[in-house]
């Protein structure tokens, strides 16, 4: 199936984070169709991500702690949802163990405006 033509109907949390665990990097690719992707992201330690050149979400699947967005720091959990636009710097800091959270990149490169 073309990379850009993917017609899933469901990805399970439970198969992913298996899959994530196999992985070197903090993260697995899951789904990606057009300008619109998934992926499961649980830092190990610490998390050293920079500025994405999309738009993204987060939907925190499991676990807890802070979350900063350039000069903003808000506390998470299982179930928040964050949003952080093209560019901006931000990371998750004093996350427990479990923490894991979907990522959602969208967009154009650059973010969508307004």
């Amino acid at each position: 199936m073309p990379k850009d033509r993917d017609d899933r109907l469901r990805i399970a949390l439970t198969e992913a984070a298996e899959r994530l665990v196999a992985e070197p990097k903090p993260f697995i690719v899951l789904f990606e169709r057009g300008d619109f992707s998934v992926e499961l992201f649980a830092p190990r330690g610490s998390d050293t991500q920079q500025p994405h050149d999309q738009d993204e979400a987060y939907i925190v699947a499991s676990g807890s702690g802070m979350f900063r967005r350039g000069e903003e720091c808000v506390p998470f959990q299982q179930g928040d949802f964050l949003f952080v636009a093209a560019g901006v710097p931000h990371r998750f800091e004093e996350f427990t163990d479990d923490f894991q959270t979907w990522v959602l990149f969208f967009g154009p490169k650059g973010g969508i405006s307004g």
